[in-house]
């Protein structure tokens, strides 16, 4: 069985909980999806299955090489294509459809991959939540980055120093969140806390890799 789901984040919202309490969520359109491909440990060297997004395309958004990949699988051409792990024991082959209801239940843990927000370009206070300076009179160093390096050793600015620069838009992995609801009939999956990216943007649900013990 595969390990995954790809998915869209619809937004947040808030239900209540057993004893009254709010719990903030974010609800999700995860699939259906469909099996493109199947790689096998014995022909590719790990087990896993390529998937697509069920959704409509226009065939002319479709170049010549993805429309004959999805016609060697005999299925229709999806708009998203997303590769997850195959679990030992499962039969999954080219063709079948994965849907949420079958993958995930109420308590489960999930992590959930998608592509930040772009901040554009922001300084190093904002990108990596530096302290600054004083804000006093005559400080003269409000939110500046401080020193970066020394120059007798290294001589030089170390590679990863944290410094100014492009904020957000990368890969963003949150683990370990709790499902809450599952509607089989709208392929919803109403998760806790807060998932990257915006509104309507793709992310790809997949078992939690390291559940902790929270």
């Amino acid at each position: 069985m595969v390990t995954g789901i790809i998915g869209r984040k619809l937004g947040m919202t808030q239900v209540f909980g057993p004893a009254g309490e709010v719990v903030p969520v974010t609800v999700l359109k995860a699939g259906p999806c469909v099996v493109v491909q199947r790689k096998t440990a014995a022909k590719d060297g790990y087990e896993a299955a390529q998937l697509g997004l069920v959704e409509f395309v226009n065939a002319k958004r479709v170049n010549k090489p993805r429309a004959g990949h999805f016609k060697k699988a005999g299925v229709e051409a999806a708009r998203l294509l997303r590769e997850v792990r195959v679990e030992t024991g499962g039969e999954t082959n080219v063709g079948d459809r994965i849907t949420v209801e079958a993958l995930f239940k109420p308590k489960d843990k999930v992590d959930v991959i998608g592509v930040s927000k772009g901040r554009g370009f922001a300084g190093s206070v904002k990108r990596h939540h530096f302290r600054g300076g004083d804000a006093t009179h005559g400080s003269m160093f409000h939110r500046a980055p401080g020193s970066i390096g020394a120059s007798s050793f290294p001589s030089r600015v170390w590679k990863g120093m944290r410094m100014a620069g492009h904020l957000g838009n990368s890969r963003v992995t949150v683990r370990n969140l709790e499902v809450v609801q599952v509607d089989q009939d709208d392929h919803l999956l109403v998760v806790q806390g807060a998932v990257p990216g915006p509104n309507n943007g793709y992310v790809l649900i997949r078992k939690a890799k390291k559940v902790s013990k929270r």
